[in-house]
């Protein structure tokens, strides 16, 4: 299974200029890793709306005082992580609302804006809301009385990621830390990307285009098999220096749908256990080599609270070749996203011509997955296809909701689900992120 470090994602910026549209969503101790290899750059596709001005605005004043000076090296950023890190008796008798605020840390990279846990972010967030974040989402069912019921799935949240990491020794806090943020810089390319979509020039809103762009190497999509497909052919990073002046990209038109990973679903095995049971199916699609959900539960670092998102990148990057095809995985908060945008970003990363699985991050609620018979909590998903005429996304469901109460459907599997209800899931879930 491969260890070796991965390169970091160049992206060509002059793709970003050409005008794209989607068609509209149709449903309601620590070392560094060697990063010195550049990596396949990246783009995703543009959503139709406009930027607004709540994504545009200036931080706050009291949001600029939550984030460091801007670090313009691996180098400063350390030393920025290292320095801010509490004490233990000061962070353990803080509060929730500073404790949140210590542990959700946020600093500049370059241009981007990251904070611990929570990923890349367009606003940086102020005390209210961190506040809010520590406060569990509500798993009651719409209507129907009597039904609810909550299920742990496996997600951790918010409050548990800042008590795992409250928990901690600092030395083994800030090495954990350090590795988080590692990753978020060799990323921070692809999210500078993803936040340009925005300032993306569009044509009207309701004018769909086959068109799109990828600087990535242009090879067919992948479609549907018959059987598990193989280990992915993938072509190694250039090992040149990069041009200074981004080369032209020519518009390829993309599928109006495109699957992968087929075969390779997996129900977990245990009712906190839907981090290695994802992470199974998205390493087994990888390396055509099916590890077990307890050696995974072990790597992933899970907990009967469950599965930190931050983990699932980490070892994607770390114990998959996935980052080869689209660049460094990263956190990635799609808070002040908008339903089109979120599908458009699905669309670029599963259907180019070197497809990669997306960590979908959702509450698992009857309201956005019929299929269910209960409401349930923090989950994770294999995001591996779309349907761009019908609107949906494919996903694995891995919670087999019979397997852990009797009175439950049996959920486990491939669905298709319509995308604005894949994102109001993502946005129900108080990370408001996903992995890619």
């Amino acid at each position: 299974m491969p260890t070796a470090a991965r390169g970091a994602t160049l992206i060509l910026l002059g793709a970003l200029l050409a005008p794209l549209v989607t068609a509209p969503v149709t449903a309601a101790a620590y070392e560094p890793r060697d990063r010195t290899t550049p990596g396949p750059p990246t783009t995703a596709i543009p959503a139709p709306e406009p930027t607004t001005a709540e994504r545009t605005a200036e931080p706050t004043a009291a949001t600029e005082a939550t984030v460091q000076p801007v670090a313009r090296s691996w180098s400063e950023l350390a030393k920025q992580v290292a320095e801010t890190s509490p004490d233990d008796l000061q962070l353990r008798s803080a509060d929730t609302s500073t404790r949140a605020s210590s542990v959700l840390r946020c600093f500049r990279l370059e241009q981007e804006n990251y904070c611990l846990g929570l990923g890349f972010v367009d606003q940086l967030p102020d005390g209210a809301q961190l506040q809010e974040l520590m406060t569990p989402p509500s798993v009651h069912a719409d209507s129907e009385a009597g039904v609810e019921q909550d299920i742990p799935t496996g997600a951790l949240a918010p409050e548990a990621f800042v008590a795992d990491r409250t928990s901690m020794p600092k030395s083994a806090r800030v090495n954990a830390e350090l590795d988080e943020m590692q990753a978020a810089w060799d990323g921070r390319d692809k999210a500078r990307a993803l936040r340009l979509l925005d300032a993306t020039p569009t044509t009207s809103p309701g004018a769909p285009t086959d068109r799109t762009l990828s600087t990535r190497p242009s090879t067919a999509p992948a479609t549907p098999t018959t059987a598990p497909t193989p280990t992915p052919t993938r072509t190694a990073p250039s090992q040149g220096t990069p041009t200074p002046v981004p080369a032209p990209v020519a518009p390829v038109k993309p599928p109006k749908s495109s699957y992968i990973m087929k075969g390779f679903q997996t129900s977990q095995e245990k009712g906190y256990w839907c981090g290695p049971a994802t992470f199974q199916s998205i390493d087994w699609a990888d390396d055509n080599q099916k590890d077990t959900q307890a050696s995974w539960a072990k790597d992933l670092g899970t907990t009967t609270s469950g599965t930190a998102i931050t983990a699932m990148v980490k070892q994607t990057n770390l114990k998959t070749n996935w980052d080869l095809a689209a660049g460094t995985y990263i956190v990635q908060s799609v808070g002040h996203w908008n339903a089109q945008k979120f599908f458009a970003v699905h669309q670029n990363h599963l259907g180019d011509g070197k497809p990669a699985p997306i960590i979908e991050h959702t509450q698992l609620l009857k309201r956005y997955f019929p299929y269910l018979a209960f409401n349930h909590s923090g989950h994770f998903q294999v995001g591996r296809g779309y349907d761009r005429t019908k609107g949906t996304i494919a996903i694995y469901e891995v919670f087999n909701e019979r397997r852990f109460n009797s009175r439950g459907n049996i959920t486990s599997g491939p669905k298709n689900i319509p995308a604005t209800a894949l994102f109001n899931a993502t946005l129900a879930n108080a990370f408001k992120n996903i992995g890619l």
